[in-house]
């Protein structure tokens, strides 16, 4: 009986913690950008470089991680690109691509750039950016990006 209470007790705290080591990116914008909602298809055209302006005209800026195991998950499935062609293009864009350190560094560097757009863990998300929709649906909802 003791085991027993022992395992239960394991269980249900190795449950608790799955939702906590899950990685959910959120696509942002800076505040002045007008769109708010995109499909997949059309985001995936942003982050390989072949969409280069927003409908106002100023340059898509993307701003990346440097390392982002998160980031890179979601850019391949969203691109579906693998991760050898997912550098290499992202390599051959450097020209609207700014690479910074972290979440907050994105978050800053988005809220401070017109026309930028970057990806970050939803917890990490403030109102300093838009928070955009895709396919219809904000982070953390069922078919929002891949998780």
């Amino acid at each position: 009986m003791k085991y027993q209470r022992i395992f239960l007790l394991w269980a249900w705290l190795m449950l608790s913690a799955v939702p906590c080591l899950a990685h959910h990116m959120a696509v942002i914008v800076n505040k002045d950008n007008i769109v708010q909602n995109f499909t997949s298809a059309h985001l995936a055209k942003i982050f390989e470089g072949e969409v280069k302006k927003w409908p106002d005209g100023r340059n898509v800026v993307l701003v990346l991680h440097s390392s982002s195991p998160g980031e890179l998950a979601t850019l391949e499935h969203l691109t579906k690109m693998s991760v050898a062609d997912l550098k290499a293009m992202l390599a051959s864009h450097t020209d609207s691509i700014r690479t910074v350190a972290s979440d907050s560094d994105v978050i800053g560097a988005v809220a401070t750039t017109p026309g930028a757009i970057g990806l970050v863990e939803e917890h990490s998300i403030t109102d300093q950016v838009g928070v955009v929709k895709v396919d219809g649906k904000l982070p953390m909802e069922s078919g929002y990006l891949p998780h």
